[in-house]
């Protein structure tokens, strides 16, 4: 066992990582057709081909547990495991060249992420979290940094569409609050700060596939991560996240967000 998850299943995270990293590389800036979903988020033959590739490793070694797949659908999602797959998370980035983009790859046990993985295929990076481990990157441990105070803090939101209404306006008052704000990011935001290099993550209206990966990474590197209301994220939760290096700067910003 590594922490609470079988070893051979976190070597097959690896292998699923290892099977989309040079699809996404082969694509990457290159002149690919770029298609629009039904919810007008483009989509590429990188997506489909690297999603493609890791659901052939679990037919073949998993084929009891489910999957749930950005571009492919969802099969057996109440079985007790579930791989919860988004082969390029910032599409956007993507198709323009910007190498911020990542494979985000989860377990869910009984429907709550055990196991993370946030692969950065042009620049090989890698973090992957399991529950009661340490969080590493590229096999080597991290640990989210100290700070409390909002004043202080470094926070990363993706992009603004995904705030609306009465939520865009209390995230535009927390950014206010912060020492340093950034739109951009996807994933890698996320990886920046289990690493220690960013304070805080806020966003909204994400997908299972966006967040799934996501939690056990943070946590396994010391930080907090819930939905707007502290709630713990799992396949229930709205989309709406709070990721934070330090309990009281998540609090903090909790207390903002809910206001």
């Amino acid at each position: 066992m590594t922490g609470s998850v079988p070893t051979e299943l976190v070597a097959l995270a690896h292998s699923l990582a290892d099977a989309a990293r040079p699809i996404a590389a082969r694509y990457f800036r290159t002149p690919i057709k770029v298609d629009d979903k039904s919810d007008a988020s483009p989509v590429t033959i990188a997506d489909r081909e690297a999603e493609t590739a890791m659901r052939d490793l679990l037919t073949k070694h998993v084929p009891q547990h489910g999957v749930f797949g950005e571009e492919h659908g969802a099969v057996r999602t109440d079985a007790e495991y579930v791989w919860v797959l988004d082969p390029i998370d910032g599409t956007k980035a993507f198709i323009t060249g910007l190498p911020i983009f990542g494979t985000l790859i989860a377990l869910l046990r009984h429907g709550k992420p055990v196991m993370g993985i946030i692969d950065q295929p042009i620049q090989k990076e890698r973090w992957l979290g399991v529950e009661g481990t340490r969080s590493t990157f590229n096999g080597t441990p991290i640990s989210t940094r100290a700070c409390r105070d909002l004043a202080d803090a470094y926070m990363y939101s993706t992009a603004p569409n995904m705030f609306a209404g009465a939520e865009a306006q209390r995230h535009e008052q927390l950014a206010d609050k912060v020492k340093l704000f950034r739109w951009g990011g996807d994933c890698y935001a996320y990886g920046l700060l289990a690493s220690g290099h960013v304070d805080l993550v806020v966003e909204s209206s994400l997908k299972l596939y966006d967040f799934a990966a996501l939690a056990p990474v943070i946590k396994g590197a010391g930080g907090t991560i819930t939905d707007w209301q502290g709630k713990e994220l799992d396949m229930q939760s709205d989309g709406a996240v709070i990721a934070a290096g330090d309990a009281a700067l998540h609090l903090a910003a909790m207390d903002m967000l809910t206001a």
